[in-house]
């Protein structure tokens, strides 16, 4: 069933993602604050697949910057080499800056990476990376979204962190990496959830900065 919610990205949820007023001001959500702020307007944009793989031996994270705070997340050249290096690249070229978070499903998971703003946008391309069979999707992963009908492993932009403590999926999904710092930021988010959809305020994704260690 769960596996289901996933493969429905292409379901608009753009419904309901506006807010009315930009105050700036913090409302409770959870036990933390989110700023109040009005969704960016959505956007059509495609790139490039990137074609130079990431350097070896250098450990690369992408550190979200968002109206509900921050995250980093480690990403895992080993399981998704393909995948990490187009998340760098769009990262890299502002694609996920002024974004939002357009599904939330309460103690499941928290989705984005779509310009669109509709659950059906990506970037014009895909990667594959399948997942190993033994593959858990546990609180804090971060893995791809896909369409029912893409082969495992498939990947445009759309990322998904598991807020619950174990989504319970199959092992379709490419995983990217997991949340080394910010869960409660995660958490924050998911707090928001309504059912399975925009959450009840509009979460904003200012930037996504790539750092190399």
């Amino acid at each position: 069933m769960r596996a289901a919610l996933l493969a429905l990205v292409l379901l608009a949820f753009a419904a309901g993602c506006g807010g009315d007023d930009d105050t700036g001001e913090p409302v409770a959500s959870g036990d933390g604050e989110c700023e109040s702020v009005d969704a960016p307007d959505p956007r059509e944009e495609t790139r490039e697949a990137p074609t130079t793989p990431l350097a070896a031996g250098t450990s690369y994270s992408l550190v979200f910057d968002t109206s509900c705070g921050t995250l980093t997340v480690a990403l895992d050249l080993e399981s998704a080499p393909k995948t990490a290096a187009s998340l760098v690249a769009l990262a890299e070229d502002g694609y996920y800056d002024d974004t939002i978070i357009h599904r939330v499903v309460p103690n499941f998971v928290i989705q984005g990476g779509d310009t669109t703003q509709t659950g059906g946008g990506g970037p014009g391309y895909q990667t594959v990376d399948p997942p190993p069979r033994d593959a858990s999707y546990v609180k804090g992963v971060v893995a791809m979204a896909k369409a029912e009908t893409d082969p495992v492993g498939a990947a445009g932009s759309q990322f998904f962190v598991v807020t619950g403590a174990d989504a319970g999926l199959p092992p379709l999904y490419a995983i990217v990496g997991k949340v080394t710092e910010g869960l409660d930021t995660a958490e924050r988010i998911g707090a928001l959830g309504v059912t399975d959809g925009p959450p009840s305020m509009p979460v904003l994704v200012r930037t996504v900065t790539v750092s190399e260690t």
